[in-house]
């Protein structure tokens, strides 16, 4: 099988699965018009000692959150075909025919990001159907930083695959992003300073959440996450490829 071939099957077995869809693209858009629906005139989120006024537009910020939360799902997501593969034997399959590891993880990849990009698309429109309203530049700045920390995530969910059963996947799946969206600032903002905030920005949900900033105010358009941002989704990238990699080459061995 060719690269070509397996990335088109790999496409259409995606856009087929109707559980994916429904918990990669729908739960986030329910939650966001549940959360954010109510608070569609306050702008100024926050009413709490532990969350203090923001002076931010709360379907904006709850956008971004649900955006961190949704688009993790559809990245991670590959690892369930991955699962669902290996208890049929298909991978066994797929290593006696011509497809090379390189277009292996490819094809997984880009199925991942074709859900990701679907799961944002659908966000946006969300939020501007509740009033968000971003210049052209700043919808795009937000989209690429989005992309670039969701590689991790992506890289996760393929190693996963390669180390749990099917019915691991979904606990493992939905716990590790839930804990990821906690500590990230999905569900409120991560405020002040200690021991508790520098550890949240050692994880790459975190920037995740910084990188749909774009354009809240006191953010730069350009540059929501500064030198640290790069060097922590840069570390946690080649972290997961590499785990990612450990984990195809420790399945394939196996007999």
């Amino acid at each position: 099988m060719s690269s070509a071939t397996y990335l088109k099957y790999e496409l259409l077995r995606s856009i087929r699965n109707k559980r994916v869809f429904i918990f990669s693209l729908g739960f986030p858009l329910v939650f966001y018009f549940i959360i954010a629906g109510p608070q569609r005139h306050d702008h100024n989120f926050g009413s709490s000692a532990s969350i203090p006024h923001t002076g931010l537009f709360a379907p904006q910020y709850y956008m971004v959150g649900l955006l961190a939360f949704g688009t993790m799902v559809a990245a991670m997501s590959g690892g369930a075909g991955i699962a669902a593969d290996r208890s049929v034997g298909w991978n066994r399959q797929l290593r006696l025919t011509p497809l090379t590891p390189r277009g292996y993880f490819r094809a997984k990849l880009s199925t991942s990001f074709v859900l990701t990009a679907s799961s944002v698309v659908l966000l946006y429109i969300a939020g501007t159907a509740l009033g968000v309203r971003l210049d052209a530049s700043q919808w795009l700045v937000m989209t690429a930083y989005v992309l670039l920390a969701l590689l991790p995530f992506a890289a996760l969910g393929i190693a996963l695959g390669h180390l749990l059963t099917v019915d691991a996947m979904g606990p493992a799946m939905g716990g590790g992003t839930s804990i990821f969206a906690f500590l990230g600032g999905t569900w409120f903002p991560l405020l002040g300073g200690g021991a508790f905030i520098a550890f949240c920005k050692c994880l790459p949900s975190f920037w995740l959440v910084q990188a749909g900033h774009v354009g809240l105010p006191g953010k730069h358009n350009f540059n929501p996450w500064g030198t640290e941002g790069w060097i922590v989704i840069a570390a946690w990238s080649l972290a997961m490829s590499a785990f990612a990699i450990w984990a195809y080459r420790r399945d394939t061995q196996r007999v």
